[in-house]
């Protein structure tokens, strides 16, 4: 994976109805989850494990993105 990328671990991606991505076996989904993602001037990188390439869609073709919220560090 790209390390410039900002990538958020053990995230959840929903596309709008249209898109899809490949899961780790490389059926076609709208939903996945325990993924890792990125986001970049308007594109959303999604690192699926067990897959070997990083898929890229459109910010416009994401419905909703989830990911864990941060531990609070004190300082």
């Amino acid at each position: 994976m790209n390390a410039r990328l900002n990538w958020r671990e053990n995230a959840a991606v929903e596309l709008v109805p249209g898109y899809t991505l490949a899961d780790a076996d490389g059926a076609q989904r709208a939903e996945l989850a325990g993924v890792s993602l990125a986001v970049e001037g308007g594109f959303v990188h999604v690192a699926v494990p067990g897959a070997a390439d990083v898929q890229v869609v459109s910010a416009p073709a994401v419905r909703r993105i989830r990911y864990p919220r941060p531990e609070p560090t004190d300082g």
